[in-house]
C-alpha cells in the first residue's frame, strides 16, 4: 500500500470512529463520549459502567446498534455502487440497477400486507427473499438477451419496474391507512428498527464482499478500458462479471432487507471517493467504504434528530443531498463527452 493510500485509510478510520461515538451521544438523553467508551468496555468485559440501567440500555440497545447499522449500510451501499459503476462502465450506475430494492419492497409488502408466512417470516426475511427473486430474474432476463452490459441494466430496469407495479398494487386494493404509512416509512429507509442481529449479518455479508471485491480489483482497474480490452488482457469477462454482480446483489439485499431503500449512497460516494483516492480499485473500494460509512451515520444522526421527536425516513435526507450532487455528477459526465 502507498503511503497516500496508508494515510486516506488511517484518516478514514480514525474520523469513522469519531463520527461513531459523537453521533451516538446526539439526543434527548445527556450521554457523553466518555459514557458510551465504558458502556462499550462493560459489555464486553473490559471495565464496569456507572450509568443506570436505562441510560445503558439507550446506548446499546438502542443507538449503538443504529449507529453501527448505519455505517455498515453506508460502506456496503457504496462499495456496490463504486463496482457496478467499474463494472458496467456506467458513472450513473448505483446498487439498485439490478432491481434489487424493488424486489426487496415488493416482498415486504407481501409479508407485512397480505400476512404471507402466516407470522412466522418476518418483514425483513420477506424483504431479502423478493431481492433474490428479482436478481434471479435480472439474470435470466440479461442472459436470454444476450449476457452483454447494456443487456443487464436494462433487464435490471424492467425488473425494477415490474416489482415497483406489484409494490403499489399490493398497497392500493389490500393496505389500511395506517399499514401504508407503515410500509411507506419503511420503503423510504429507516434504521429505527436496527439491532444487534441485523448489525452482525450486514456486517458478515459487508465483509465478504469487500473481500471478493478487492481480490478482483486489478480485474476492475481493466474493465476501465472495455470489455474488449479486459479480455485482451486475459480477464474472463463473463465469469468476472457473474462473481461481481452476484457479490454486489447479495450484499444490496441484506442491506436493504434490514435498513429499507436508501438511495443515492451508492451513486453520488464513489465518485467523491475517486477524487481522493484515484482510480485504482485496490485504493478506491476501502476509501468508498470509509466515506459511505461515514456518511450515512451523520445523515442518520441528522434524520432522527433533525424533527424531533418526530423522526424522517433516512432516504429522504439521502435523496436531498444526493440530488444536487447527482446534477453535478450529471454535468460533469456531460463535459466529458
Amino acid at each position: 500500500m502507498t503511503v497516500r493510500g496508508l494515510a486516506l485509510g488511517t484518516g478514514g478510520a480514525l474520523l469513522l470512529a469519531a463520527s461513531l461515538a459523537l453521533a451516538i451521544t446526539v439526543g434527548p438523553a445527556d450521554i457523553r463520549i466518555a459514557d458510551v467508551w465504558s458502556v462499550v468496555a462493560a459489555h464486553l468485559g473490559l471495565g464496569s459502567s456507572d450509568l443506570t440501567p436505562i441510560r445503558d440500555g439507550i446506548v446499546w440497545q438502542l443507538r449503538l446498534p443504529r449507529t453501527l447499522l448505519a455505517a455498515v449500510c453506508g460502506a456496503g451501499l457504496a462499495v456496490c455502487g463504486a463496482v457496478m459503476q467499474s463494472l458496467l462502465r456506467n458513472p450513473l450506475a448505483d446498487p439498485f440497477v439490478l432491481g434489487v430494492s424493488s424486489g426487496a419492497s415488493t416482498g415486504a409488502v407481501v409479508v407485512v400486507v397480505l400476512g404471507v408466512g402466516g407470522g412466522t417470516v418476518s418483514v425483513s426475511a420477506g424483504a431479502f427473499l423478493g431481492a433474490l427473486v428479482s436478481f434471479a430474474l435480472v439474470l435470466l432476463l440479461s442472459h436470454t438477451l444476450g449476457g452483454t452490459t447494456d443487456r443487464v441494466v436494462l433487464a435490471g430496469v424492467a425488473a425494477m419496474q415490474l416489482f415497483s407495479a406489484l409494490t403499489s398494487f399490493v398497497v392500493m386494493t389490500a393496505a389500511d391507512a395506517e399499514t401504508t404509512r407503515g410500509v411507506l416509512f419503511w420503503l423510504l429507509g429507516s434504521l429505527g428498527g436496527a439491532g444487534w442481529t441485523d448489525v452482525w449479518l450486514c456486517l458478515a455479508v459487508l465483509a465478504v464482499t469487500l473481500v471478493v471485491c478487492l481480490s478482483y480489483a486489478r480485474t476492475l482497474d481493466a474493465f476501465a478500458f472495455g470489455q474488449d480490452a479486459a479480455a485482451a488482457l486475459g480477464v474472463s469477462v463473463a465469469r468476472t462479471r457473474l462473481v461481481l454482480l452476484c457479490v454486489t446483489a447479495l450484499l444490496t439485499a441484506a442491506l436493504v432487507s434490514s435498513a429499507g431503500a436508501i438511495g443515492f449512497v451508492g451513486l453520488v460516494l464513489p465518485h467523491a471517493a475517486r477524487a481522493l483516492a484515484g482510480p485504482g480499485h485496490a485504493r478506491l473500494l476501502p476509501v468508498t467504504a470509509l466515506a459511505g460509512a461515514v456518511f450515512l451515520v451523520w445523515v442518520d444522526t441528522l434524520a432522527r434528530t433533525v424533527l424531533d421527536p418526530q423522526e424522517v425516513p433516512v432516504g429522504v435526507v439521502t435523496s436531498l443531498i444526493g440530488v444536487p450532487a447527482f446534477v453535478v455528477v450529471l454535468y460533469r459526465t456531460r463535459s466529458v463527452r
